[in-house]
């Protein structure tokens, strides 16, 4: 609270900031007048505030409530670099390059595209990327990051990469829907022909996803080395990271499917 005659304190920041961590403290989606009573703003603030958030692209309406859009990110991003998280993931990064014989990334979520954050190269496997970003809805990394956010809306266009690409929104949504329950993602020739890729989430202290780890291998690897072999290897390394983020963080469960 503003304390009397305290002529540095922003009392529109503050709430601001209470409406954004609203959302947290409840459930995804909120009306104004939740976002009232969560806050003990008065309506009229509420709705002058949700305005300027959704203006400046940190809150989306849908129909008559609101919800955060993965711009939010930004502001955890600055929290996460404030925790070294690249220095942290550097050696569950380096185990799992060793392990599998490629090259890990790390990857955070910036509107539509998978941005890299760090890689950690490993002898014989394929070329570092010269690309600084990737296009989310047909990467593995990608679709980890969107899958961590249940309001993602996938509208569309999208671009054929590839004649493998899925394209149809529908079809998307529900891909991130199996990514979100299965705990990992595997993508086919979607972005690259050529080349698999398969990505596991990284979760901080409140069990959001704040990055993933990556791999991308050719496509003559076998999809079963891959889906037991691989993705496992990954998931023990997005397992530590997010341990050294303090999260309470069991990993997922790798279901046995021939699809």
């Amino acid at each position: 609270m503003k304390a009397p005659g305290d002529k540095d304190y922003v009392q529109s920041l503050e709430r601001g900031l209470s409406v954004i961590l609203a959302f947290a403290a409840r459930k995804p989606l909120l009306t104004l007048a939740q976002l009232t009573e969560a806050t003990g703003l008065t309506r009229p603030t509420v709705r002058r505030l949700v305005l300027t958030l959704e203006r400046l692209g940190y809150v989306r309406s849908e129909g008559r409530a609101y919800s955060l859009t993965p711009r939010v990110l930004a502001l955890g991003h600055a929290f996460t670099s404030s925790l070294n998280l690249t220095e942290s993931a550097q050696g569950p990064m380096a185990r799992a390059a060793e392990a599998v014989g490629h090259t890990c990334s790390l990857l955070v979520l910036d509107e539509e595209d998978a941005v890299f954050l760090h890689r950690v190269p490993a002898r014989g496997g394929l070329p570092l990327l010269t690309s600084s970003r990737m296009p989310a809805f047909a990467t593995a990394a990608g679709r980890v990051l969107l899958a961590g956010h249940r309001n993602m809306s996938l509208t569309g266009p999208f671009p054929k990469l590839t004649p493998w690409t899925v394209t149809d929104p529908v079809r998307l949504g529900q891909i991130v829907t199996d990514v979100r329950e299965r705990g990992w993602a595997l993508v086919d020739q979607e972005y690259e022909e050529g080349v698999r890729s398969f990505s596991a989430p990284v979760r901080d202290s409140a069990g959001w996803v704040v990055a993933a780890l990556g791999m991308s291998v050719p496509s003559t690897v076998d999809m079963s080395v891959i889906k037991w072999e691989h993705v496992p290897a990954l998931m023990s390394a997005a397992d530590e990271i997010s341990a050294a983020l303090g999260a309470e963080y069991h990993g997922f469960v790798l279901r046995r499917s021939a699809t």
